[in-house]
């Protein structure tokens, strides 16, 4: 297994942030031609998830739609650093993302891309990149 890590730096508290050239540098890195990559979140309040890439507004609209269902909710939080609707979207969207390596390179649909999905920032964030041979 070929571990590496990407940093990314967030701009706002929602924000979907592509990190998709990294991963795919750390997969050409690595030097597994046949595979899976697996690119994970550290963090309890991010994510990491694959979508369309080619156009910007479906990030926006992913952001845009993550903070209407938190300010749709009728919920009460209670944990005390006012982050637990960061910790929900997290836990929905999920902290990892396995993708399929061939050929030496990342396996992506023509539009897919691979997201940091802020929920509690900005910050600075750490996404780990494990790509092991098949």
């Amino acid at each position: 297994m070929k571990l590496s890590e990407v940093s990314v730096r967030t701009g706002r508290r929602y924000e979907f942030v592509s990190i998709t050239e990294e991963v795919r540098r750390a997969v050409a890195r690595s030097g597994v031609r046949e595979g899976v990559c697996v690119v994970s979140s550290s963090h309890t309040t991010a994510a990491v998830t694959v979508n369309e890439d080619y156009d910007p507004d479906v990030a926006r609209d992913l952001t845009a739609a993550s903070e209407a269902l938190i300010n749709a909710l009728d919920v009460s939080f209670e944990h005390a650093e006012g982050n637990s609707d960061s910790h929900l979207l997290a836990s929905l969207f999920g902290q990892s993302e396995t993708l399929l390596v061939r050929d030496g390179e990342l396996q992506l649909g023509r539009w897919q891309g691979v997201f940091l999905a802020e929920f509690d920032g900005p910050r600075d964030r750490t996404v780990r990149v494990a790509v092991l041979a098949g």
